[in-house]
């Protein structure tokens, strides 16, 4: 809500700038992202006046952020002491709101004096404030508590819609919510809790939100801030031998997070990027081979409702399309290939891609028609060694659900089941399920490998797909980028909607729950979307009596090139 009040200037403000604006052009706003010099973690954000007010927890400042410059004015100056460690900020009038600690304190824009004004039994880790109203959101309590503002009684309690930290805003009948851990923002009934819909953010460890208006434009702008901590390589001089090490950093910053709900379809789009992908194939044989015949087939980027594929062009040699399943394919072909022939061959992309979040609930599937016939006999059978004829495997399979029949549950008991019993761990070779179960660690495909046999095993159809993310560097344009592994996750399917994502093991962040839910029916912008329900790659030839992998053949080179952010979905 943007405050009417301005408060006096200080007599000595301290003002933090990142540079003459004016020797480059400005970046648009809808795009643009703000960096303030001198702060270390964004834990609040509010909007002020023509400007945004943001809560750096570790220096303890309460800043004026200009967002067209970065420029940043410390107005606290005299008690930035008392707001360390401090959480969530909110304006009503001529009043300033936060939390530290187990307490909500007030103080008043003109001298910036904390005032304690409630106490909260767990940590406090956001507010938000109305007319008559105070929210205070604990994770550590697991509810958004409502309070009568004048009497200080509480009114109610609701449960809070993710796992993590989460900070608050309100916006008329809405109250929005940043979850750190959910990778999400959400939009919900600020009188019952209910959710209306929620929104994939572009970056990790959303920490606070606000609704700004430009005042060229008039555009209103949803800011999201971001705090987390990066790992880098540095210069050490001390040490002519080994001259780099490791080192990590705090990084925050604040950026504007776009979406456009899509009510009749169920789902919302955010962030997107333009994105050039380049998938080649080196032939390098472990040792020489004589193959006659080989066709060598690469599956192509999807068309999906977050995946738009502009183009894609041949690297190297020339291929011809084939569609397998509804999917593109390269194929190549090699009338007689001798091992002592190099060959660079592939393709290259150019894709949009965004987040994306579907809107589905329990209640939307209760009622859905049965799977028919086709889709039973293509996705509830063992079609990748899923051990799904294993005792071991059809016990999981019941002990997963144990009475659960509704749809979305039951796949999400599954995928608790999973992750209640499975550690990621980098694996050479994939295993079959029940050798993965047994031993209690896995990589991404061995995560799909024993989701698909649990699900499909209590008839929900599933498939895999993948097959890289691109490295989550948003802000690292027109440069080389390439992903250190590739990636493997799932769809399944709900009858009389369609497919929707889940991913393998990146919400299995805890050792006993609970699991986030951000990748639960959602993806973020950075995953490529190629090959679902196919193979990504696979090798024929007339040599019968040879088996041989593509891995004793070639190796890959990927990479990513991201051009700039799109527009945002509703423009």
């Amino acid at each position: 809500m943007t405050a009417q009040f301005t408060p006096p200037a200080p007599t000595h403000p301290l003002t933090i700038s990142a540079g003459d604006s004016a020797i480059l052009p400005a970046q648009a706003m809808p795009y643009r992202t703000v960096r303030p010099l001198g702060v270390y973690r964004l834990q609040g954000l509010a909007s002020f006046d023509s400007a945004l007010l943001a809560l750096d927890s570790v220096r303890g400042f309460i800043l004026r952020v200009e967002p067209a410059t970065d420029n940043a004015t410390v107005l606290n100056y005299k008690h930035a002491g008392a707001y360390e460690g401090a959480s969530g900020l909110a304006i009503w009038q001529d009043q300033l709101w936060f939390g530290r600690d187990q307490m909500v304190y007030t103080c008043r824009l003109q001298d910036f004096t904390p005032q304690p004004f409630l106490s909260m039994p767990y940590p406090v880790d956001g507010v938000a404030v109305g007319e008559s109203t105070l929210y205070v959101a604990s994770q550590k309590e697991g509810y958004i508590s409502i309070f009568d503002r004048k009497t200080r009684r509480l009114i109610t309690r609701l449960p809070m819609p993710g796992v993590g930290a989460e900070n608050l805003v309100l916006r008329g009948d809405e109250l929005w919510v940043s979850d750190r851990c959910e990778q999400t923002v959400y939009c919900l009934d600020r009188a019952t809790g209910e959710q209306i819909f929620s929104v994939m953010t572009p970056f990790e460890s959303p920490s606070s939100l606000t609704f700004w208006q430009d005042p060229q434009s008039g555009q209103e702008l949803l800011y999201v801030a971001y705090a987390a901590e990066e790992a880098y390589v540095r210069d050490d001089p001390r040490n002519p031998s080994m001259p780099y090490e490791l080192g990590f950093r705090d990084l925050t910053f604040i950026h504007p997070l776009h979406y456009v709900h899509n009510a009749a379809e169920r789902y919302t789009l955010s962030n997107g990027y333009l994105v050039e992908m380049t998938y080649v194939e080196e032939f390098l044989p472990l040792e020489e081979v004589d193959l006659k015949n080989l066709e060598w087939r690469i599956a192509l980027p999807t068309n999906t409702q977050r995946q738009k594929v502009l183009r894609v062009e041949p690297v190297g040699l020339p291929y011809t399309e084939e569609v397998e399943n509804g999917q593109g394919i390269a194929l190549f072909k090699f009338n007689h290939y001798k091992g002592n022939e190099r060959h660079l061959f592939g393709w290259k992309a150019l894709l949009e891609v965004r987040g994306i979040r579907y809107q589905l609930t329990p209640d939307d599937v209760e009622r859905a028609p049965d799977l028919d016939a086709e889709m039973q006999a293509q996705y509830l059978v063992d079609d990748d060694d899923l051990a799904m004829d294993t005792p071991r495997i059809r016990q999981a399979a019941r002990e997963a659900i144990g009475s659960e029949t509704n749809l979305l549950r039951k796949m999400l008991k599954i995928r608790n089941y999973v992750y209640d019993r499975l550690s990621y761990s980098l694996t050479t070779t994939i295993a079959t399920p029940d050798v993965v179960l047994e031993r209690g660690i896995g990589s991404c495909g061995e995560y799909v490998g024993l989701l698909l046999a649990l699900a499909r095993l209590n008839g929900i159809a599933c498939r895999t797909v993948g097959r890289y993310k691109c490295p989550q560097k948003a802000d690292h344009r027109n440069l080389p980028l390439e992903p250190d592994f590739n990636h493997v996750w799932l769809e399944f399917f709900i009858p009389g909607y369609g497919w929707v994502p889940m991913e393998s093991n990146p919400d299995d962040v805890s050792e006993t729950g609970p699991y986030p839910l951000r990748f639960f029916m959602g993806l973020p912008w950075y995953h490529a979307e190629i090959g679902k329900g196919v193979s990504f790659a696979r090798i024929t030839t007339s040599n019968s009596e040879m088996d041989i992998s593509i891995g004793e053949l070639a190796i890959n080179h990927v990479r990513f090139n991201i051009l700039g952010e799109l527009p945002p979905p509703y423009l």
